[in-house]
């Protein structure tokens, strides 16, 4: 592994105390999908491991993509059940930043199963090793967690294991939190918003370990802060998106929809409720359909993108003009 770059200046006082590198595994991507498994390397203020836990979980159905996550259902049977490793997990994140890569999605998936417990999980910021990289600018051929480890060095043993995404994440965050201290690079720090007003669904079956199924659903507090970056106008095919851009999405998603908007506030787009003249994309999977926002769209002229583009672009923001 590359050695860690000396920093200089003393270590910045505004950085946290310590961290939890995380990396889950689950069923899918959307909204009713579940962790299988959850591996945690708690971290001390300048990135040193501390230690590290990784379980299974069962995620009371199909264990979705095997041929990625390797965990099959026979392997799933025998482990515990979320809400019996939910205090183990909080010891874990307990007052530490969590990091991960492609942070929002981690912190969704947690965030609902602590939701579905009943629980609150015990986190308030965390860091996605893809902003950190990109505040870095380092040369990375994409943003792909087999990207940033091969920039510094850390060998991949068994992708998509939790615990070895866990390992190879907090091997690679050391050097970068350390070249983020060196050049006082403000941390990408973001609020950790919990899920709140579980509220049931008949429509959103969940089926128990006893056969039985337990309707439920969730809502998370959507308030956003405002968007830092000017609007830079509208988007331009062939090219990448700027932060600032104001984005709307109409219609079904596959990934769901906080999640999806969630992306695009962490990448630094504006997420608009309605289409206006001022907006710079429209995210549609039905471009013929005829709702609202659709005829605006065309009206105005404003671009429109399928969520498979859009996910592509979102890999890959340019940063707004002046930063």
């Amino acid at each position: 592994m590359l050695e860690d770059r000396t920093t200089a200046a003393p270590w910045p006082a505004a950085y946290p105390s310590g961290y939890a590198v995380v990396d889950v595994e689950t069923t899918g991507l959307a909204r009713d999908d579940r962790i299988v498994s959850a591996a945690v390397y708690r971290l001390d203020a300048q990135g040193e491991v501390e230690d590290h836990w990784y379980t299974l979980v069962n995620p009371e159905r199909d264990p979705g993509p095997v041929w990625i996550h390797g965990l099959t259902s026979d392997v799933l049977e025998g482990a515990p059940l979320f809400p019996e490793i939910a205090e183990e997990f909080s010891a874990r994140l307990e007052g530490r930043v969590l990091v991960a890569h492609n942070a929002v999605f981690d912190w969704s998936m947690i965030a609902r199963e602590y939701a579905r417990a009943r629980r609150t999980a015990p986190v308030r910021q965390r860091l996605c090793t893809i902003a950190l990289a990109k505040e870095l600018r380092l040369p990375l051929p994409n943003h792909k967690l087999e990207s940033l480890a091969a920039h510094f060095g850390v060998v991949q043993q068994r992708a998509h294991h939790a615990l070895d995404d866990a390992r190879v994440l907090a091997e690679a965050f050391r050097p970068s939190l350390h070249a983020a201290a060196g050049d006082g690079v403000r941390l990408p720090l973001l609020e950790c918003r919990p899920l709140t007003e579980w509220q049931d669904s008949p429509a959103t079956p969940h089926i128990g370990r006893q056969g039985s199924y337990r309707p439920g659903g969730w809502r998370p507090n959507r308030k956003r802060p405002a968007c830092p970056y000017p609007n830079p106008g509208r988007y331009e095919a062939d090219k990448p998106l700027k932060q600032g851009m104001r984005v709307a999405f109409s219609g079904d998603t596959s990934v769901e929809r906080e999640l999806l908007e969630d992306r695009a506030v962490d990448a630094g787009l504006h997420v608009a409720t309605s289409v206006s003249r001022l907006t710079s994309l429209l995210v549609t999977n039905d471009p013929d359909a005829g709702t609202s926002k659709v005829v605006k769209a065309k009206s105005y002229g404003t671009p429109i993108l399928d969520e498979a583009a859009f996910g592509q672009l979102l890999r890959d923001v340019a940063p707004a003009t002046g930063s």
